[in-house]
């Protein structure tokens, strides 16, 4: 993501808060092997014949307690929006499937506001109960672990963005005159449909928007055939095959004018900008052809079915890399900005963190992703970017913020993007060219589609290179101090 702020360094802002294979619980597991009772055909039992165990509330990120729900993986999300502009009105129905990790007597959904009207668990009813962002759901039967299980949530009201007064600034879905913008990260995805609202429960998402005519909803992946036009209203369905962090899901809805086509090599390329940026649809569109082809031969192949981006009429300040639909609120972004949201689809939304704390592996990867840019294209070199950076005084601001432990309460400060770049580069200085290289393209293909740790990238830096890292990473990630020596 990109903010105001950032953009003048040409970095991406916002991001903190997502989750698939990694969930938190509470309390003592009740083995099904010491349940009496079998089970019947359809894999519940009854409350009387199992209490089971309440899901935890949070998905067990120690810097964002509360985000996320422990109990169970989501696979996918079916999510069905009928959103009014003129009135603001959203009413919904979101169907989710997963998988329990303990016996489930019951468990947690994020939502931000709306009015849920009914919630059913395997077509059965169910009862629930909301303690402000928290929706607690009992199904009628007690869920054994390692079961699948279908949740259907009917709701409706007027959406609410987040308004935060740190640098995150507003996010999630929020309502423009012709639509809406729908930017999450780090964790806005609440403000419109109820799910597990953390990085590490990742899925993939069927969405149905219906809007007034003359409105077109962008979302996530492919479009599926053609939008249908009745009684004054389109409905767009859209698919997102791959994995996606739920900070990443977008509807965003308005007047857009759209170019379509294929990258050089190929890649389904989608622009849309709003009538009033629609001097910027063609550079839109050339730029991100040209840099997702290039950035797929350093960092491998393009991880998702298309790739492009949309400008919309919104003066957020910043940019979000929306998996497949990069999106840029209310300014026109230059090919630095680009490049970075790019990066990200590899950087972020291929390849995921469990945890916050860890947002160096996006953003210090993706400011990076910048400085290759610009050296491939004949201005600053990524090692004269990094002379200019090392440049400031031992005792900047920059320095006192170790990038490998991004802070809760400023997650996106400038040294997690800039400082995480620059320890690429020290890594680049220390391990040569090709080694490096290397260790990017191995990096993206070991962890397509799922998750990744500073450790995990430490062990794979070392194994490729032979050397031992942990000096220069200590330095660069975790040492409050400028690095004098690596």
């Amino acid at each position: 993501m990109t903010s105001s702020r950032l953009i003048v360094v040409t970095a991406t802002l916002l991001g903190t808060f997502g989750a698939v294979a990694c969930s938190a619980s509470s309390g003592e597991s009740v083995p099904a092997s010491a349940v009496d009772n079998p089970a019947p055909p359809d894999g519940t039992r009854t409350v009387a014949q199992h209490a089971g165990r309440a899901g935890a509330p949070g998905i067990g990120d120690p810097d964002f307690p509360t985000d996320g729900n422990g109990g169970y993986d989501v696979a996918h999300y079916r999510l069905k929006i009928d959103y009014d502009p003129p009135t603001k009105r959203l009413s919904g129905v979101a169907g989710i499937e997963a998988t329990s990790t303990q016996d489930l007597s019951s468990f947690n959904l994020d939502l931000a506001g709306f009015d849920v009207s009914k919630i059913t668990v395997n077509g059965r009813p169910a009862t629930f109960e909301r303690a402000k962002q928290e929706l607690t759901v009992t199904p009628a039967a007690y869920i054994p672990d390692k079961t699948p299980f279908k949740v259907e949530v009917s709701y409706a009201g007027e959406p609410k963005p987040v308004q935060h007064s740190t640098n995150l600034g507003t996010y999630g879905f929020i309502p423009t005159k012709d639509g809406a913008f729908v930017a999450c990260e780090p964790n806005g995805a609440r403000t419109w449909f109820p799910g597990n609202d953390h990085p590490a429960d990742k899925a993939s998402y069927d969405f149905e928007i219906t809007v007034p005519k003359g409105t077109t909803a962008l979302a996530n992946g492919e479009l599926v055939g053609e939008p249908k036009t009745g009684d004054g209203k389109t409905t767009f369905l859209w698919k997102e095959k791959n994995p996606m962090a739920s900070y990443l899901a977008t509807i965003t809805l308005g007047k857009f004018e759209l170019r379509q086509g294929k990258t050089a090599a190929g890649i389904k390329n989608l622009a849309a900008v709003d009538p009033k940026f629609r001097g910027t649809l063609d550079n839109l569109y050339t730029e991100s052809g040209k840099i997702t082809d290039y950035w797929s031969t350093v960092f491998g192949p393009y991880p998702f079915s298309s790739t492009g981006g949309v400008v919309d009429d919104f003066s957020a300040g910043y940019a979000l890399e929306n998996q497949t639909k990069p999106l840029y609120g209310g300014f026109t972004p230059d090919s630095a900005i680009i490049a970075h949201e790019l990066a990200h689809q590899w950087f972020g939304d291929s390849l995921t963190i469990r945890r916050w704390r860890e947002l160096w592996l996006n953003e210090g990867f993706a400011t990076y992703a910048e400085w290759l840019w610009s050296e491939h294209n004949g201005g600053k070199t990524a090692e004269q970017q990094f002379q200019k950076e090392y440049a400031a005084p031992a005792d900047d601001a920059i320095w006192k913020y170790p990038a490998g432990h991004a802070r809760p309460d400023d997650l996106f400060n400038s040294s997690v993007y800039t400082r995480g770049g620059m320890t690429l580069q020290a890594l680049r200085q220390r391990i040569g060219d090709p080694a490096f290289f290397k260790l990017l393209k191995t990096w993206t293909a070991d962890h397509k589609y799922g998750y990744v740790t500073t450790e995990e990238f430490i062990a794979l830096a070392e194994k490729i290179s032979g050397k031992q890292l942990d000096k220069l990473f200590d330095a660069w990630l975790f040492t409050p101090s400028k690095p004098t020596t690596w």
